[in-house]
């Protein structure tokens, strides 16, 4: 069984924002696997549950907002019993030029409160990640820009990038990791 994590904030108010990178990743393969979500108030998420390649796969979207999602993450392990090497995260990354995607085995935080929330519940950074560029700016606090809204030409950016959802989930679960990494970090 496989666990994967979309990071944003719940709320319309966020929908759209560069912080929900790894919800509108989720809803791109939720959508793609015709499945839906549901609210589980106990797991504090929404989840969706598919069968990709043979494999059952939930989907979650947690909903006690970025910085404390690792209390989501860590209850919906414990409750399906996934081991934290079954566990791929999706989330936005200042640091990548927008729609980048970098995939990881592990690591820090690099600055995002989610994985490193995440990191203090697991009690390890050996977390498998999906990183989407959302880029960054000088003109607005940090704060600011992660909760604004992309550009018309940075939104079709992260669409082709959310886009490969599905494919990108089917790599994880089929190949190994490091073909996974060589494969969309190309």
């Amino acid at each position: 069984m496989k666990l994967i994590v979309g990071l944003g904030n719940p709320g319309l108010k966020y929908r759209k924002t560069r912080h929900n990178v790894g919800f509108m990743f989720n809803d791109d393969l939720v959508k793609s696997l015709k499945v839906k979500f549901s609210l589980n108030k106990q797991l504090k998420s929404m989840i969706a549950e598919a069968t990709i390649e043979g494999e059952k796969v939930i989907i979650i979207e947690p909903q006690t907002y970025m910085n404390l999602s690792g209390e989501a993450v860590e209850a919906v392990m414990n409750y399906y019993k996934i081991d934290v090497s079954d566990v791929l995260v999706i989330y936005d990354d200042l640091d990548l030029p927008v729609g980048k995607v970098r995939i990881r085995p592990n690591g820090s935080s690099g600055g995002h409160n989610g994985m490193k929330n995440i990191i203090e519940h697991l009690k390890t950074s050996d977390i498998k990640r999906v990183r989407i560029g959302i880029g960054s700016s000088d003109e607005n606090g940090t704060i600011d820009y992660v909760l604004g809204r992309f550009s018309k030409d940075d939104a079709i950016s992260i669409s082709i990038a959310t886009a490969k959802a599905q494919d990108m989930v089917k790599s994880f679960i089929a190949e190994t990791f490091d073909n996974f990494m060589s494969r969309y970090n190309g």
